[in-house]
């Protein structure tokens, strides 16, 4: 009897209110029954179905068709799930070369996915604002949305980022890009928070999301860039705001070069370095991209092969250290090179093991080149629903 008389106070009614969302999006996208709801929240059956009805009214919660098999007794189980389109949220990826925007519904569903190429060179910053403004444009299009129906939006962007600000301190790939108030530019558009994030973590949050329970995870970003994050029992770690810039790390042997604003680890093993060895190596028939020079070490080619596993060998090498100091449950490498395959996984895990104490799982993402965008849609849901619990 307490209970029932204490739903009607606001503050309980907003608590089991938050208790019944809460429960329905653990079970999202699909539907779930009352009598669900009230196994899970604990509260009561008039508790659940008045917290349901006020979620309905509200436009959080849909109703679905009673289930076709009844409950016993006769009465078909009424069933709710989340109304996704009440609270739409916009991810970006904002690459170097390429821009691409993502829209998921309040249940995580896409609603819109667009990417487009971004011309480099001079200007490149101007370029790149514009590739975004671009982009929205299309996945709200696509997502039949206006702007003023996006809940919330994270951006993932290369470089060193203020998360008090999100202002954009160091981004070396992008001549001029810290001169963009890109949080600024966003606000303009969209009335709701704006996030903006470095890549790499981003990517670090996404690859966590995919894996069940907790620990230590090094979560690496490897393309024509190189960068990592660090995910440490679900949350992320950022240090004073540079952590995880493997690509700055300088592999033996590594002779100091300037103009472009790359690590020497960038240098030495990104996407276009590992071409350019392939190449200078001999490999028959040349190497137009990285993607060619680990298709042909699968094939068997001896060349591609040594390349490989050369480039193997720095990476391991370089991320030893981290390995020893971290002692990460699992490496996760995503980005264009986490194609490659079985190839380098072996090569890594070979090469990793002669390093270190305990030799970490290493994996390949299967997110791939969405990983980016994966990581900057759930940090804007995840924000979502922190405010909406405040």
């Amino acid at each position: 009897m307490g209970e029932e008389r204490a739903v009607g106070t606001p503050v309980l009614r907003r608590l089991n209110t938050a208790a019944v969302l809460r429960a329905v999006r653990e079970r999202a996208p699909g539907p779930v029954r009352l009598a669900e709801l009230v196994e899970v929240t604990g509260l009561t059956r008039p508790t659940v179905g008045q917290a349901v009805d006020d979620l309905v009214e509200a436009g959080w919660l849909q109703q679905h068709d009673p289930a076709t098999t009844p409950r016993r007794g006769g009465r078909p189980a009424l069933r709710v799930s989340l109304r996704g389109r009440a609270a739409p949220v916009l991810g970006l990826d904002v690459g170097p070369h390429t821009v691409s925007a993502g829209i998921d519904d309040l249940a995580a569903r896409r609603l819109a996915a667009v990417r487009r190429s971004a011309e480099a060179g001079p200007a490149a910053a101007g370029r790149l604002l514009a590739a975004v403004d671009e982009v929205i444009e299309r996945a709200l299009q696509e997502a039949g949305l206006g702007a003023d129906e996006i809940a919330g939006l994270a951006v993932g962007t290369p470089g060193i980022v203020d998360a008090g600000s999100g202002r954009i301190l160091l981004a070396p790939s992008v001549p001029g890009w810290t001169s963009v108030d890109l949080s600024d530019h966003l606000r303009g558009r969209f009335h709701c928070p704006v996030q903006v994030e470095n890549d790499a973590n981003l990517a670090a949050l996404a690859v966590a999301g995919e894996r069940p329970g907790h620990g230590t995870l090094l979560a690496v970003q490897w393309g024509e860039r190189l960068g990592a994050g660090v995910v440490i029992d679900g949350r992320l770690h950022r240090g004073s705001g540079a952590a995880g810039e493997i690509g700055f790390i300088r592999p033996p042997g590594h002779v100091p070069e300037t103009g472009d604003g790359r690590g020497p680890l960038e240098r030495t093993i990104g996407a276009e370095a590992i071409a350019g060895k392939a190449r200078r190596a001999g490999l028959p028939g040349g190497a137009p991209d990285a993607a060619a020079v680990f298709a042909a070490a699968s094939a068997g080619d001896s060349t591609a092969q040594r390349v490989v596993d050369d480039v193997a060998a720095t990476f391991a090498q370089a991320v030893a250290p981290a390995v020893l100091v971290l002692d990460p449950d699992a490496i996760v490498i995503g980005g264009g090179v986490a194609r490659a395959g079985s190839v380098l996984l072996a090569a890594v895990n070979r090469h990793l093991a002669d390093l270190t104490l305990n030799p970490p799982a290493v994996e390949l993402s299967g997110l791939a080149e969405d990983t980016v965008l994966t990581g900057a849609l759930r940090l804007a849901l995840d924000e979502f629903w922190r405010r909406l619990s405040v």
